[in-house]
């Protein structure tokens, strides 16, 4: 299976460009658009000596007639060399070099590209240090994802492993606090202390998080939910837990 891809949309083909040029071996814009921000993509064409083409509408369209879902293109796409996953060894030697207390994201069974994409969006956003996945039974860092996440997907280190368990043994014994996120949980994440090395754990939608991976975390928290609906959509939940791990680490560093 071919590394290269068709990633797709403005954010993603310029933080290609901006981030790893040298992984992006053609880009595409459609006829007709020729508006600032893909001006600005065809000047860092240009700067990063990329290849780079104007071709019709039905020619872009045509690269993805085989995604099952409506692909937005915003008229650019690129042919570029797919970030990869690092394994369990690259997540502990990244762990063991971090000067402060980890923050790590583990997503149990998450397979949707889209949710991916913007798990990995929050991540970044908040500094958090890796997201760890099971190899088996979790979206593919793809195309989508790259879009979704708006070039989260190039820069937050990302960690494939094929036992979940053991890897989350390991981190604990490296002095990392797991917190898995269940609906049954007796305390809220804003009872819980994520000034220290913390992994938050999220399983999969309606599913929740796998027996085995429950039974290695320390503590389990909870989102309030004072609604109708039982649980908030599996990046919602990343996004809200992230933020007040940053909430109180701000608040720490503040005195």
């Amino acid at each position: 299976m071919s590394d290269l891809e068709w990633i797709y949309g403005i954010h993603a083909v310029e933080n290609a460009l901006t981030q790893q040029p040298e992984r992006v071996k053609e880009v595409r814009f459609q006829e007709g658009r020729d508006d600032k921000k893909n001006q600005r993509l065809v000047q860092l064409c240009k700067t990063n000596k990329v290849r780079y083409s104007i071709v019709p509408r039905r020619d872009i369209d045509q690269l993805f007639t085989k995604n099952k879902d409506r692909v937005v293109h915003q008229g650019v796409v690129a042919f570029t060399t797919m970030t990869k996953a690092g394994n369990e060894a690259d997540l502990h030697t990244l762990v063991a070099g971090l000067e402060e207390n980890p923050l790590i994201i583990i997503l149990d069974g998450v397979t949707d590209p889209h949710n991916l994409g913007a798990c990995l969006r929050s991540a970044d956003a908040a500094g958090a240090h890796a997201v760890v996945m099971p190899k088996d039974n979790s979206a593919p860092l793809n195309a989508t994802v790259s879009k979704v996440a708006c070039g989260a997907a190039e820069s937050m280190p990302v960690f494939s492993v094929t036992n979940l368990a053991r890897t989350m043994k390991k981190l604990q014994d490296q002095g990392v606090w797991i917190f898995g996120t269940a609906g049954e949980a007796t305390q809220t994440v804003y009872e819980q202390d994520f000034t220290i090395g913390t992994a938050i754990v999220m399983g999969a939608e309606g599913e929740g998080m796998r027996r085995l991976t429950r039974e290695q975390c320390d503590y389990l928290v909870k989102l309030p939910m004072a609604g109708v609906v039982s649980s908030l959509n599996v990046s919602v939940a990343t996004g809200v837990c992230l933020y007040e791990v940053v909430r109180q680490r701000a608040s720490k560093a503040q005195g």
